[in-house]
């Protein structure tokens, strides 16, 4: 159903309230209009593009400091991080991750993401992985968007290890799953 302009650009900024994560070509398909349309709406309204949008919706939600490395060597970016217990980032695939032949991202990519979120989870000032059991589910193509949520299952005290699940998903698919057991160099940080 085509819209007025008004009536499309006060349903684009609920839409983008709903979810900051969402891409101007899904903005397009949803209001059966052009990227270009959306994006000079996105301009009239103010609306940043979605990387400047991921960025503030990090910063508004990081509820702790990533302690056991520099943010800026985590891949992907982190939008949600509550340390020693669960954490998310994006990783928006470009040409850059991908093979060039296929458009199939490289499989170091998805595993950096997830194993650089396992280390910033953690609640020290080092956080190494000692052990790492993973699983590729589906490919990753160049511009899709894979989502990473970690989740600390256990804490060793007395060994100085957690046992840290990371499963990734574009869209509502898993295409990436694994249990990172990281070192620690404290028992437990109680912060």
């Amino acid at each position: 159903m085509r819209r007025n302009k008004k009536e499309r650009q006060e349903l684009l900024l609920d839409t983008i309230n709903e979810n900051p994560f969402i891409t101007d070509e899904d903005l397009a398909d949803k209001f059966s209009v052009s990227v270009q349309t959306i994006r000079l709406d996105r301009l009239e309204l103010s609306i940043p593009e979605l990387r400047e949008r991921i960025k503030h919706v990090a910063e508004k939600n990081l509820k702790d400091e990533v302690r056991s490395l520099p943010i800026d060597e985590v891949i992907g970016d982190i939008i949600d991080i509550e340390l020693d217990h669960s954490a998310i980032s994006i990783l928006e695939v470009t040409s850059e991750h991908v093979f060039k032949r296929n458009q199939i991202a490289r499989g170091h990519h998805l595993f950096a993401q997830a194993n650089s979120l396992a280390v910033a989870v953690i609640n020290d000032e080092l956080a190494l992985t000692a052990k790492a059991n993973i699983r590729f589910t589906r490919q990753v193509k160049v511009n899709e968007r894979v989502v990473a949520k970690a989740r600390v299952q256990k804490v060793e005290q007395t060994k100085g290890r957690t046992l840290v699940e990371v499963s990734s998903y574009v869209g509502n698919e898993l295409v990436f799953s694994g249990e990172f057991e990281m070192f620690r160099s404290n028992k437990l940080d109680k912060g």
